[in-house]
């Protein structure tokens, strides 16, 4: 089966296409640098030709959905991020209906469900949306926060050389899991609904948030605020936390960061 993986060009798409091989699959990655654009639609229909299987990367928050400010951090147009969310997810599945792709796995963040329409989960629950009502089998993939994205975390919540984040609780998860969990899915048979995928250790954000920024060169604060916002939604207590079921990785954030430590020092 060919699975085409679509909105990463990065280490995360290639993870999982290296995954989808290991599988004994093919695997493809592809995005706007490969000729296609999703907000047109353009070359998507040609690129998912033979295709058995799309995981699509576009819904995951980040700095992109937004201009970084010193002065506000991420600020974020959500008419926009709405816009461009909803319109090349349309123009994907359209074209995966028209290739007949027979199955659609999207990755999508872990609370959605639950947090206000606001920020960019307003754009994710529209996708979300669009996925469900596709007509194409589907499987929706959430996701906490990875390790590797903390520090994009702390970028967007930076105000003035201050990083406000609201004082909730998190199971970030390293992003190799995920990209296996999602190989995984892609080559299996369609959920038809959601799986998550959580890490092992619990943490309240800014204490993750000051691990990731205790380099010498770091000169940021972290302080918590219960009305900071995350990626531009207001978001409770334990709004970021799986649901019961949820697949528990068994990296731990200590371990990876002491690994990733290593490398560096090495190089």
């Amino acid at each position: 089966m060919r699975v085409v993986v679509f909105g990463d060009t990065g280490p995360f798409g290639a993870e999982i296409a290296q995954q989808v091989k290991s599988h004994g699959h093919e695997a493809v990655v592809v995005s706007r640098t490969s000729g296609v654009d999703p907000l047109t639609g353009a070359g998507l229909v040609e690129t998912l030709a033979g295709c058995g299987a799309v995981v699509d990367l576009s819904g995951l928050p980040s700095l992109d959905d937004g201009t970084l400010t010193e002065d506000f951090g991420l600020v974020i147009d959500e008419d926009a991020v709405l816009d461009r969310a909803s319109r090349s997810a349309a123009h994907l599945l359209a074209a995966e209906t028209a290739a007949g792709v027979a199955h659609h796995v999207g990755l999508s963040v872990v609370g959605t469900d639950r947090i206000r329409a606001e920020g960019v989960f307003r754009a994710l629950q529209a996708r979300e949306s669009l996925v469900r009502g596709s007509g194409t089998p589907f499987s929706i993939i959430r996701t906490t926060q990875l390790f590797e994205s903390v520090e994009d975390i702390a970028d967007a919540a930076t105000e003035d050389w201050i990083v406000w984040v609201p004082p909730v609780e998190v199971r970030p998860v390293a992003r190799a899991e995920v990209a296996a969990l999602l190989a995984h899915t892609a080559v299996s048979k369609p959920l038809q609904g959601v799986g998550e995928i959580a890490g092992p250790d619990q943490f309240r954000l800014d204490v993750v948030v000051r691990r990731a920024l205790s380099a010498d060169t770091e000169h940021r604060r972290v302080f918590t605020d219960s009305r900071s916002t995350f990626f531009g939604a207001r978001v409770r207590r334990t709004d970021l936390l799986p649901s019961p079921g949820a697949h528990i990785a068994r990296q731990r954030y200590a371990e990876w960061r002491a690994y990733h430590a290593a490398a560096e020092t090495s190089e």
